[in-house]
Formats: C-alpha cells, sequence, structure tokens
C-alpha cells in the first residue's frame, strides 16, 4: 500500500496489501463447496449461495503483513522485502464462523480449527495446501468471519475469491484466503505454517513463538510533495498539518506522539473506527526552512509501545 493511502480510512482493494504465498488459484463459485468436517458431528458442504443466505455482517479490519519492515532489519531476513506498506484497511462482509462450527456440532475432543485455502505450492521442501489453524476457542470469536465481500464489492480474485476466512486483530497468515475446508482437529495443528513459518526466532535452531496478534504500530501519511528519486518530502515552510493512522491488535489505541527533530509531542487522536480498524491522528507543525526528520510512534491501553527501531528476528 502506498503511504499516502494512509489518507484514506478504508483502503481500495487494488491497493491493499497483498501477499501470496503460492499462487493465485482460479476458482468457479458456482462448483466451489466450502467443506466443514473433522472431529465434528455432522459435516457439511456449503456453497456460496448459502453462505449469503446466512447471517451477515461486516467489520472494518485493518490487516498487516507480520513481516512489515522486514527489509529494515539489519542483516535482512530472507522474504518479502517490506518497507512499511505492507497493510490495509478494508470492510470484510461475511458469515461469523461460530455458528457455522456450532452446526456442525464441534466433537468435545477438537482442540484446533484448520483452516485449508486453494493455493498449492512448496515451501521448506514440503508440498502444501496453504493451511492455518485457530484454537477452538480463537475460532468461536464472534468477530472471525467467513468473507465473500470487500468494500462492499465480491472479493476479488487476489484477495480470495469466492470466500476468505478474516481474523480480526491478528497478523494476516490467520486470514486465509480461497477457503476450501474448515475441519476441527484432536491435537495441535503441526502444518508448515502454523510451525516452521510465522514464529519469532532467534536462528534457525529455535522453535521460536508463534506469531499471532497485531503489535502497536503508526504510520504517517508523507506530508508534501516528494522528489523523485530520494522520496525526501518538501513542504512549504510556515504550518503543515501531519496525519496518519496507528493501529494495535491487542488493544485500543491509547496515544499517538510526533517527534520533529527528535522532540515529541502528542499529537490529536481521532474517534475511533470500530474494534479493529486503524486510528487516525494528527499533529500541527510549524515547519521552518531547512531539512528536517519526523517520526510518529503509538502506545496502547496495555502500555505496549512502538519502538523506534526493529525488534530483529531470524525470520
Amino acid at each position: 500500500m502506498p503511504l499516502e493511502m494512509l489518507a484514506l480510512g478504508r483502503t481500495p482493494a487494488g491497493l491493499h496489501y497483498l501477499l501470496i504465498h503460492f499462487d493465485a488459484p482460479v476458482l468457479d463459485a458456482g462448483s466451489w463447496r466450502l467443506r466443514v468436517g473433522g472431529a465434528v458431528r455432522h459435516p457439511v458442504g456449503l456453497t456460496l449461495a448459502q453462505l449469503q443466505r446466512r447471517a451477515q455482517r461486516t467489520l472494518a479490519v485493518t490487516l498487516e503483513c507480520a513481516g512489515n519492515g522486514r527489509s529494515l532489519l539489519r542483516p535482512r531476513p530472507v522474504s518479502q522485502p517490506w518497507i512499511h506498506g505492507g497493510v490495509g484497511t478494508a470492510e470484510w462482509t461475511g458469515t461469523p464462523l461460530a455458528p457455522l462450527l456450532e452446526e456442525a456440532g464441534l466433537e468435545p475432543e477438537a482442540v484446533d480449527i484448520v483452516f485449508t485455502g486453494a493455493d498449492r505450492g512448496v515451501q521448506g521442501g514440503e508440498e502444501q495446501d496453504y493451511a492455518r489453524s485457530l484454537t477452538v476457542s480463537e475460532a468461536m470469536s464472534p468477530d472471525v468471519l467467513v468473507a465473500y465481500a470487500m468494500n462492499g464489492a465480491p472479493l476479488p480474485p487476489q484477495h480470495g475469491f469466492p470466500v476468505r476466512l478474516v481474523v480480526p486483530g491478528w497478523y494476516g497468515m490467520a486470514s486465509v484466503k480461497w477457503l476450501t475446508a474448515v475441519e476441527a482437529v484432536t491435537g495441535p495443528f503441526r502444518g508448515f505454517q502454523q510451525t516452521g513459518s510465522y514464529r519469532y526466532k532467534t536462528g534457525e535452531p529455535d522453535p521460536g513463538e508463534p506469531v499471532t496478534r497485531i503489535k502497536v504500530r503508526s504510520l504517517m501519511v508523507p506530508p508534501g510533495i516528494p522528489d523523485f528519486l530520494t522520496r525526501d518530502r518538501l513542504v512549504d515552510a510556515g504550518p503543515v498539518l501531519l496525519r496518519g493512522r496507528a493501529w494495535s491488535g491487542r488493544a485500543p489505541v491509547r496515544q499517538v506522539q510526533v517527534a520533529v527533530d527528535g522532540a515529541w509531542s502528542d499529537a490529536q487522536l481521532d474517534p475511533p473506527d470500530g474494534d479493529f480498524a486503524w486510528r487516525g491522528w494528527s499533529f500541527r507543525w510549524q515547519a521552518e526552512p531547512g531539512g528536517h526528520e519526523l517520526m510518529c510512534r503509538a502506545m496502547d491501553q496495555l502500555g505496549q509501545v512502538q519502538p523506534l527501531e526493529p525488534e530483529w528476528n531470524y525470520l
């Protein structure tokens, strides 16, 4: 997502960030089915039309790639070279997952719910369908959606058509695209995307800690106009309104600060935009002639503060 799109409360589908692990599959909505099975009493197969006739909910959700900012790490881990643009906020429409699981009749021994997409490839030397899991309690959250629309339109192919999972507050890897199967299992899911990837690790041998909810972050709309090559920003001297967005998947944003040449001041927060969407902020800067460094940082209600330097990890 180009950072200037932070000016918009909702990111257009074509400017929302994408991470596609393998190939974007070409699926036919008429023949597509969602299988709900595994450790359930009543396995079912649902068509898109059947899902669309169920109770509907629309949520504004900020999704961010867990690797957002990776290219700023030193040494840089090998993978997508995100700078800051691995984020976006859209309105997702679908049906809540929990009633589907309740109707299927989860067996008491069910531990995890595994979500499988139609994209298939090889990673870590293993041929696989992209698959992730949530615990039963996480999956039963009323906010987890089986989504079929984005910003009021059917999902575009690159965003998971015809149906994807949306897990608010979590990094994007949990929101499985091109969803084909929901399976209850009686032990912890050990698929590659759960245990071999998306872990905070200090090195190759370290099993690491799982990536889950989004850490607190803020970003600034680049002020003024850019220099073509350097992307340095140019503004007129005088009053400049700085704006941006802040978010956290763990608690509401409590504060945003802006630094001009190292001196920190509080920004003004916009009203909250729902429970799972980024929050706007603004700051009035009196720009003096010359070069300046602008920074922003956020804090959430748990007291977590956005670090000034990236926290290095192996992945």
